[in-house]
Parts: structure tokens; sequence; C-alpha cells
């Protein structure tokens, strides 16, 4: 779509782009659809290139909360409902950080743990945030031990998340 004075828009899969025509347009080659592959069909450029966070989270409520709070802030954020899905995410994906609730169905947050920090590459360095509501004698214990970096107790408010993942290094 021209633009005028020589100025044209050109939408290559959801991301504007924005060049002058001398004889013919030219879209720069970082933006080029072969490169930008089947993922930026369903996302952003910005989106991509945002620090991407898994929210492992068994309850909706909890999960969405914590989704619309991270985004808000500029993160890129996956959903698990359970541990299996967590550890397919991960593998997929390679967040840059995780949130693990500990008490999830099919796999629990410190089989999940183990299983990510088992994991070869990067997995197996990224920081996990776990959350629980069963704050028992022992669980930050066996949560430190199955490899989370750090252990919130629910409820929890919003800006206590931020602080420890400031200590972590992920805040924009």
């Amino acid at each position: 779509m021209c633009l005028g004075s020589g100025v044209w828009e050109k939408v290559c899969y959801k991301c504007p782009v924005l060049f002058v025509s001398l004889s013919t347009p030219v879209v720069p080659p970082q933006f080029d659809h072969h490169t930008l592959g089947t993922l930026a069909e369903r996302e952003s450029v910005s989106a991509l290139l945002s620090p991407t966070v898994l929210v492992a989270e068994d309850s909706g409520d909890t999960r969405h909360m914590l989704k619309r709070a991270l985004e808000i802030r500029g993160y890129r954020v996956l959903e698990a409902e359970n541990g299996r899905q967590a550890l397919e995410l991960t593998r997929q994906y390679k967040p840059h950080l995780i949130i693990v609730d500990l008490n999830m169905p099919v796999l629990d947050g410190l089989e999940t743990i183990k299983y990510v920090r088992m994991m070869k590459g990067a997995s197996e360095q990224v920081p996990i945030v776990a959350i629980t509501a069963f704050d028992v004698y022992g669980m930050e214990e066996a949560a430190s031990e199955a490899g989370c970096n750090e252990y919130i107790s629910k409820p929890f408010d919003l800006d206590y998340l931020e602080k420890v993942m400031k200590g972590l290094g992920f805040i924009l």
C-alpha cells in the first residue's frame, strides 16, 4: 500500500515494514517471510524478541492472572496445565524463565523441575521459580533440592513476584 512520496508499507506476516521505493520496493532480509518461518504466522516479531516465560499451573485463574501480568510487562508467555505439558513446551521453546506450581496433575512440580534440570542445553540452566499453596515443612528444601532457584508461597502478590524476577535478572 502506498503511503505517498514513494513510501510503501508492506505487511509480511503481521510485521509492518516501511521502505522507500526507488524503482522497486526492497524488503530488508531480516523481515523476509522465508526467514521468519511459520512461527511468524502466529506471532509478531516483537513477541519473538521478548523473553519467554513458561507458566506451569493447573489453576486456570492463577495461570491467566500470571499470563496477563507478565504480558503487560513485555514478556512472551507460554502456558502449561500440567508437568508433562511444561516439559514439552520447555523442549520446544527453551523458555528464559519457568514458573511452576508444585502441586499439579499428571506430573507434579518437583518431578517437572527434576526433568528440566536433566535436559541438555539451555534448559538445564533456566531459572525456575516454584509456587505452591501447600507450604508445608520441608517443601521449600525439597524444591531447592529438585533444582528451583526461588520459592514462593501462595497467595502472593505480583509485586513480590516482580521482586523475585528482578533478583533473577528478569525485569524489562
